[in-house]
């Protein structure tokens, strides 16, 4: 631990997470078959959780099974659907500036669930970052689809109860066991809509195989492994401002790939992402470690 509070392995952790859920949007939209979120996101998903599981070898507890699907309802099986179906109808940037409004609506949370007021540089940064995000991704030139406007909105809603509830019931759930608990039962709660939803088979090439390994074992088994690790001992506010370096990496990378440089705007706005995580990683009240 530093005397800010956080330890700098769980700040990596932090870090770590969002950049590789940064892929997301490139590998949705050049890998995987079309138009198949709940698929996409259940073999995200349920795979890597069985696996998880088998080597944990554990449940959870009475006291912890309702909250646990509580979470993984929010984290996976509403989370991930509405993020795919927003990275198959938006463009990437359009997709990515709405999930950034998450910072705020876990501000709004905790003030409501944890009683912990909305400071203003909670505000501030969350705002500054997400003006650095809609200047790093660049505007939309089409007529943005409704469909996907809310189910981006909804995968920020998600994502962002689901930070604030696992932190207001840390001293019950096992941080150590929830990446595996809220793989597999937010798998197994997928199930029934796919099966309704989607029942058709999943035709795949080489490689849409290779980017459904990629978002189970980094996007999913890794990221999320690395992200409770970081809940130890970082607040949902900070680690919501971390998750704004999701679309940074997105950006870059798909600049990389594209033999391309970053725009002065583009690099002002990796500026205003950077110093806004910085603020809140740096002003953190000291946070008790939570037993994982």
């Amino acid at each position: 631990m530093t005397g800010l509070g956080w330890d700098p392995r769980d700040l990596a952790s932090g870090v770590g997470a969002p950049a590789l859920w940064g892929t997301t949007y490139l590998v949705t939209s050049e890998l995987l078959p079309a138009g198949r979120p709940l698929m996409a996101a259940t073999v995200r998903a349920l795979p890597i959780g069985v696996l998880f599981i088998a080597m944990l070898g554990r449940w959870p507890a009475s006291g912890q099974r309702l909250r646990t699907l509580v979470v993984s309802a929010c984290n996976i099986s509403v989370f991930f659907p509405l993020l795919f179906v927003a990275a198959y109808r938006l463009p990437g940037g359009l997709a990515a500036t709405i999930v950034a409004t998450q910072p705020l609506v876990v501000g709004v949370l905790s003030a409501m669930l944890l009683a912990e007021p909305l400071r203003a540089r909670q505000v501030v940064a969350s705002l500054s970052g997400l003006a650095g995000v809609a200047m790093l991704v660049g505007g939309a030139s089409a007529t943005p689809d409704p469909v996907g406007v809310v189910a981006a909105a909804g995968a920020a809603l998600s994502m962002a109860l689901g930070l604030v509830l696992t932190q207001r019931w840390r001293g019950i759930l096992s941080l150590r066991c929830m990446p595996a608990w809220q793989l597999f039962f937010g798998g197994i709660l997928l199930i029934p809509p796919l099966l309704v939803l989607d029942a058709d088979p999943l035709a795949l090439d080489v490689p849409g195989a290779f980017g459904l390994l990629h978002l189970a074992v980094l996007g999913g088994g890794v990221a999320y492994w690395l992200w409770f690790r970081a809940l130890r001992t970082l607040s949902p506010n900070v680690l919501s401002v971390l998750m704004l370096l999701s679309p940074v990496t997105a950006t870059v990378l798909g600049a990389v790939l594209a033999a391309q440089f970053l725009t002065v705007a583009q690099l002002f706005g990796v500026t205003l992402v950077l110093a806004s995580v910085g603020w809140m990683t740096w002003t953190q009240a000291p946070t008790t470690r939570t037993r994982v």
